[in-house]
């Protein structure tokens, strides 16, 4: 794959729950780096990418995340924002990633082949898009059984008291673009998924990393 945004093709979407992003793409970096950068970093150099790893990235927005990944792999990162990618295409050309490729796409309709990954990374989207479920089964679509899924993201918290406090919030995060409600085993229940690892980078944070093996049979997703 080469750096660059060839096969990318504007997408006459309806506004979806993404807007704010796009709407602020301007300010994501300056806004969101610090809070979510250094979680992302660490979680990419944790997976230990080998030479040659085909990689995709959901909803990679302004590529805050390009410069974690290795070299050696090929990343495809995908955005149904064109101005969101815009400023990741800037980031490959200035940085010289030929490693790297983008296209705009939406996540819950992959025009991509069965099986064609190794590792699919969501990070901080999938509370963002309309059907987080849809969105993560056509990451395991995507992914070669035995790939790898990984997630970061806030999840609905399971203490009593919290849960039902954030859940109050919902209704102004979600005129804003994401929900609050969203529940981990919402889009993994009944997947052929194993979970390998679960944990937050900090007591503090409000946000989960998932990493996931994925169980399908490749007969099931053709």
């Amino acid at each position: 794959m080469a750096g660059s945004t060839n096969g990318a093709r504007k997408i006459n979407a309806d506004p979806h729950q993404s807007k704010i992003y796009s709407e602020f793409s301007r300010f994501y970096d300056k806004i969101f780096e610090r809070i979510f950068f250094p979680r992302i970093a660490r979680v990419i150099a944790s997976l230990k990418i080998p030479p040659g790893a085909r990689v995709l990235e959901l909803g990679v927005g302004t590529g805050l995340s390009l410069s974690a990944y290795p070299s050696h792999c090929n990343v495809l990162g995908v955005d149904l924002a064109q101005d969101m990618l815009d400023q990741a295409a800037d980031k490959v050309r200035e940085h010289g990633w030929t490693h790297i490729t983008l296209r705009q796409m939406d996540a819950l309709n992959l025009e991509l082949a069965s099986n064609s990954f190794d590792y699919v990374a969501a990070f901080h989207v999938v509370s963002v898009v309309p059907d987080a479920a849809r969105m993560m089964a056509e990451a395991r679509r995507v992914c070669r059984a035995g790939g790898k899924l990984i997630i970061i993201n806030h999840f609905r918290s399971e203490r009593p008291l919290i849960g039902p406090l954030v859940d109050l919030a919902d209704p102004v995060t979600r005129k804003l673009g994401w929900r609050t409600t969203l529940k981990l085993v919402d889009i993994i229940d009944g997947a052929p998924v194993s979970i390998e690892q679960k944990f937050k980078t900090s007591p503090r944070s409000l946000f989960t990393v998932v990493i996931a093996r994925n169980e399908k049979e490749i007969a099931a997703f053709g």
